[in-house]
């Protein structure tokens, strides 16, 4: 009777939850091609604009990669309304914080203001789209910024490259190749004219979703909208990348090196498929059994009780056209990398060949139903959301729904995605070893 009595109440938790955290939105397109939408939310007197383009580091030519990055700064340099310099100043006197970031899928821009400056926030939004301002001055002072941020966050930075390097043996055809940094060399050399073609093809209102979030009045916000973007000419539709990579058919055995490390680290890596997929989840939950936490079946056994490594952790790497699952290890002391790699694919094949417990099912289900709470919990990443479900994933009805596909996942489906997708013979295996002391020759 206990355990029925404690089913009941897990069962009346998890449709509390699903209740609670219901998202309400409203969603329509402009003439323009730009699509909006609109989430209310009175419990604070603070509001989200957000811009989600549809251009990232895929989208890039080979011989001029890094241009989506280098937009995702330069877009800040000013408008024809907002001069060079000014515009971080109108966001912080006006009660306001700011940012962007970009990945190989897509570019983002956001304003937090109290809800008040609604209308300038979609002004300066607007204004960015509308008329940047891109000349020489403003390229050159990005680029050093860019170079910068390169040398810190990658060049300098102990494993800093590691996800470039893996990228760059998995995938030979797709622009995933490279990363979204891109290369300091092609900056250099692009003209003036090569970062004007490239706003004017991506930085279109057809190739991008406006979301708005917060303490707002839906025909106030629809009117200012309209008012600010519906002006904006809708540009030439934006051609999408679809390259397809020929299958990993036996294993790639790669080496790179990083002179700001001292212990290697052992990566293994399998190309995996597009996060659009019910198999990318089922790698979401795999990642989080097997290394979520330090009671995880792999990090108990590798880290804890053999001593074998430092810090094991593996993930899946979601992306629109392909996804990879990453496995990595610091090995403790003289660990092989061969020992190291027995450990883990025993793991795997245990995972392969056997069900999970139902007790680590469970722990799975909580562990999910935790994150999606936590996803939606405060404005700025609702809004990120938002964007992503309808520009990346093509169903923005996910904000509310995708918790029901993890929930749906059995431990029969853990098992056959494991077996389907963590193959040796389509993997890569990469050492991330410290560089060789040059002067000791």
């Amino acid at each position: 009777m206990r355990k029925s009595l404690t089913a009941l109440a897990s069962a009346l938790l998890i449709s509390s939850v699903a209740v609670a955290q219901k998202v309400e939105f409203e969603e329509y397109t402009l003439d323009n091609g730009l699509h909006v939408v609109l989430h209310q939310d009175k419990s604070a007197p603070v509001v989200v604009t957000s811009v989600m383009y549809h251009v990232g580091a895929k989208d890039e030519n080979p011989e001029r990669t890094g241009f989506a990055h280098f937009f995702e700064h330069l877009l800040f340099e000013g408008t024809e309304n907002i001069a060079r310099g000014e515009w971080f100043k109108l966001v912080t006197s006006n009660g306001g914080h700011n940012n962007a970031n970009t990945s190989d899928d897509r570019t983002y821009y956001y304003e937090v203001f109290p809800s008040n400056n609604l209308e300038l926030a979609i002004w300066m939004e607007s204004d960015r789209l509308l008329q940047p301002v891109i000349n020489q001055i403003g390229v050159d002072t990005q680029n050093e910024v860019v170079k910068e941020e390169k040398r810190l966050r990658v060049d300098n930075s102990p494993y800093g490259n590691w996800i470039t390097e893996v990228k760059k043996n998995l995938f030979k055809k797709h622009p995933y190749r490279w990363a979204p940094i891109g290369s300091m060399d092609h900056l250099d050399a692009a003209t003036l004219e090569e970062f004007r073609a490239f706003n004017k093809k991506f930085y279109v209102p057809n190739n991008a979703v406006l979301v708005i979030a917060g303490d707002i009045e839906f025909n106030q916000t629809k009117e200012l909208v309209e008012k600010y973007f519906g002006v904006i000419k809708r540009g030439a539709d934006v051609p999408k990348v679809n390259i397809q990579e020929d299958a990993i058919t036996q294993p790639i055995i790669a080496t790179a090196e990083d002179p700001n490390i001292q212990i290697p680290m052992y990566i293994t890596a399998y190309r995996t498929p597009s996060m659009k997929t019910r198999d990318a989840r089922v790698l979401d939950m795999i990642s989080s059994y097997l290394s979520g936490g330090k009671s995880s079946p792999m990090y108990k056994k590798i880290v804890d009780e053999k001593k074998m490594a430092l810090q094991l952790f593996a993930f899946n790497y979601a992306q629109e056209d392909y996804g990879m699952y990453l496995i990595a290890g610091l090995p403790m002391g003289d660990t092989t990398r061969e020992a190291l790699q027995s450990e883990i694919d025993a793991e795997i094949t245990k995972l392969q060949t056997e069900l999970i417990s139902e007790r680590d099912y469970q722990k799975l289900q909580n562990d999910f139903e935790n994150r999606y709470v936590n996803g939606n919990s405060n404005l700025e990443s609702l809004a990120e959301n938002l964007a992503t479900n309808y520009l990346l994933y093509g169903d923005i009805n996910l904000i509310n729904e995708e918790i029901n596909i993890y929930r749906s996942i059995t431990r029969e489906e853990i098992r056959d995605v494991a077996k389907k997708y963590l193959n040796s013979n389509s993997r890569l295996l990469l050492d991330y070893v410290p560089a060789k002391d040059e002067s000791a020759k």
